[in-house]
């Protein structure tokens, strides 16, 4: 996907995903991704759900983690400083979905990789992409897991799994390769 932050981007409400209407959003594109906006945005308002819709890479090696924006990259401690202001808030982060490539790939030392420096940082729980993935197919999973999130009784996983099964009877999208890098980490309640 395109770098910025994306549709369902920067939420703020009491209860993320228990109301039917749509949240306040914020949504920052190109040249408004940047770094310290990003920690600025944190800083300000206690966001219970974050989509970051970028490319990215991990490794064990710090120099060579990042998630790109417009001005250059933001580094894992960046993210997780970020993340962390808001871990002691009345209202935690609940949700950090980050739909860029390889988000919950890791190597043989470090095997959460972005996905897993959101959960140690204070976020209840991530969604994330073990692979490179494809942005039309990415698009429409993450845009239907948003909206199956509303409905009553569905958790994450419930959720994610529901929007893996409508791409996978969708002769287009069939292949594994477009439906399955996405999984939820931490609390997929």
């Amino acid at each position: 996907m395109g770098a910025g932050l994306s549709a369902a981007t920067l939420r703020h409400r009491r209860d993320p995903f228990a109301q039917p209407h749509r949240p306040r959003q914020h949504r920052a594109h190109r040249q408004q991704f940047r770094s310290l906006r990003i920690e600025q945005a944190l800083q300000r308002v206690p966001y219970s759900v974050i989509h970051i819709a970028s490319h990215g890479e991990f490794s064990s090696d710090p120099d060579r983690s990042f998630i790109l924006t417009y001005d250059g990259r933001l580094t894992l401690d960046e993210l997780e400083a970020a993340v962390k202001q808001g871990a002691f808030r009345d209202q935690p982060l609940e949700l950090l979905t980050l739909s860029a490539c390889q988000t919950a790939a890791g190597d043989d030392r470090a095997a959460l990789g972005l996905a897993g420096i959101a959960i140690k940082a204070g976020a209840r729980s991530a969604v994330a992409s073990l692979w490179s993935i494809n942005d039309e197919a990415t698009s429409r999973l993450i845009t239907r897991f948003y909206e199956q999130l509303h409905a009553p009784g569905m958790n994450k996983a419930q959720a994610l799994q529901t929007v893996q099964m409508e791409l996978i009877r969708e002769p287009r999208f069939r292949h594994p390769g477009y439906w399955s890098p996405f999984l939820v980490i931490g609390n997929w309640l």
